[in-house]
C-alpha cells in the first residue's frame, strides 16, 4: 500500500489518509458536454490536477479512456470552486457573504442563489444538531484567530462574551422569491468555512458525474469524495492518528460513491500552558469544543458531511453517535477526548483499526 497525503497549501485541515496507489482520475468534457458512450476497446489513463481552491490544496484525480475529455472536466471542477469562492469568501472583496454582513440588522442584500441554498442547507442542519453547527459563529472570529490570522492568543471571557449574542442561526432570513438574505441583528456575521467547501465538493462531483465519468476521486483539504471504485474494489481510506505525526493512519474505511470529511482538533490549534486550542468553537459557550479529537463522516452527502461533522463534534461522542444513528445514510467514526475509538452501526464491517491511537494533550 502506498499512502496518498495531502498537504493544504495555505492552511492545514483535517487529515486523512488514502491507503492504496495513488487513485486514478477520471475526467470526461467540461461541465456543459455530453457524456461519452464507454469505449472499451480503449484503455483508460490517469488524469490528475492539483492546485490551491478555497484556501487548501484541490487534488482531483479519474480515470478515462478520453484523457482530453477527461482534463476538460477537471478544468471545470476548478473552474466552479473559484466561482463559489467568489460568491461565499469572508475574504475576498464584494463576495456575496461580506455583502450580506456588512449589511446586518440593516437591509436584505441580493444574492446567488447557490449562497441561498447553502444557507438554507445549513439551517436544516443546524436543527438536526441543535445548533451545535451555526454558520453565524462568524461573530467570533474576530476574537479567536484561526484562519490566516492565526496569532496564538486566547481572547478575554469578556470579549467571548460579547459575542454570543450574534450566534443564532434563525436570525438569518433567506428569501427565496426576493433573492436575498437578511441577518436580523447588526454586528451578526456569517462564515461559511463549515459547509462551503463540502458545498463546492458536491457541485465538483455532479460536473465529473455529468461529464461521463464513473470512477475518481475528489479531495479539497478535509473533504474528500470518491467515485466508483479504484482497481475494481472499493477505495481505501485511512483515518488520521489525531495525536500522531502528520499521515499517520490508525484505521481505514472501505468506501465507494461516497464522501469521506474530518473535522479534528488537530488541523487549527495552538499549545498554551499544555491546553489545546483549536478552531472548532462550541457556539453556546465561544470556547473551542472538549468531547472529541477527530470526527470522521461517511455520506453520500459531501455538504452534508462537511457540516455535520462540525455539529458532531461539538455534541460530543454520545450525543453525536445517537444523532449519526439518526440519520439516513450517515456514519461516523468518532475519536474521543479519552482517546477512545466508536464506530457508527453502519460502519462496522468496512473499518479496520491498523494502530493503537497515539495519546497526548
Amino acid at each position: 500500500m502506498i499512502p496518498l497525503h495531502l498537504r493544504p497549501m495555505m492552511r492545514r485541515a483535517a487529515r486523512y489518509t488514502i491507503v492504496a496507489a495513488v487513485p486514478c482520475l477520471l475526467a470526461a468534457g467540461a461541465a456543459a458536454c455530453r457524456p461519452r458512450a464507454r469505449d472499451e476497446t480503449r484503455p483508460e489513463r490517469v488524469v490528475e490536477r492539483v492546485g490551491v481552491a478555497m484556501g487548501s490544496e484541490l487534488r482531483l484525480s479519474a480515470s478515462s479512456a478520453d484523457e482530453e475529455g477527461a482534463r476538460h472536466a477537471l478544468d471545470a471542477v476548478f473552474a466552479e470552486f473559484e466561482r463559489l469562492e467568489a460568491q461565499m469568501s469572508n475574504w475576498r472583496p464584494g463576495s456575496d457573504v461580506l455583502r450580506v454582513n456588512a449589511a446586518a440588522g440593516v437591509q436584505a442584500v441580493p444574492v446567488a442563489a447557490e449562497v441561498r441554498d447553502v444557507l438554507h442547507r445549513a439551517n436544516q442542519i443546524s436543527e438536526w444538531t441543535g445548533g451545535t453547527f451555526d454558520v453565524t459563529f462568524g461573530a467570533l472570529t474576530d476574537v479567536w484567530k484561526f484562519d490566516h490570522d492565526q496569532d496564538n492568543t486566547i481572547p478575554s471571557p469578556e470579549a467571548i462574551r460579547a459575542r454570543l449574542p450574534l450566534i443564532d442561526y434563525r436570525q438569518i432570513e433567506i428569501d427565496d422569491r426576493a433573492g436575498t438574505v437578511f441577518l436580523k441583528r447588526k454586528g451578526m456575521t456569517i462564515h461559511l468555512g463549515g459547509i462551503g467547501k463540502g458545498y463546492a465538493v458536491e457541485k465538483a462531483m455532479q460536473i465529473l458525474r455529468r461529464a461521463g465519468l464513473r470512477d475518481f476521486l475528489i479531495q479539497a483539504g478535509g473533504d474528500l469524495y470518491v467515485g466508483g471504485h479504484k482497481d475494481g474494489r472499493p477505495w481505501r481510506l485511512g483515518i488520521q492518528d489525531p495525536r500522531g505525526p502528520e499521515g499517520k493512519t490508525f484505521a481505514t474505511i472501505d468506501l465507494t460513491d461516497s464522501t469521506f470529511s474530518t473535522s479534528g482538533d488537530y488541523a487549527r490549534f495552538f499549545m498554551k500552558d499544555g491546553v489545546r486550542y483549536h478552531h472548532i468553537l462550541d457556539p453556546a459557550t465561544g470556547q473551542p469544543a472538549r468531547l472529541c479529537r477527530s470526527v470522521t463522516i461517511a455520506a453520500d452527502s459531501p455538504v452534508l458531511a462537511d457540516a455535520i461533522a462540525k455539529g458532531v463534534f461539538i455534541l460530543g461522542p454520545e450525543k453525536g453517535m445517537a444523532l449519526v444513528e439518526r440519520l439516513p445514510n450517515l456514519e461516523a467514526v468518532i475519536v474521543t477526548a479519552q482517546n477512545q475509538v466508536l464506530v457508527s452501526k453502519g460502519l462496522k464491517d468496512k473499518f479496520v483499526q491498523l494502530a493503537p491511537l497515539t495519546d497526548a494533550p
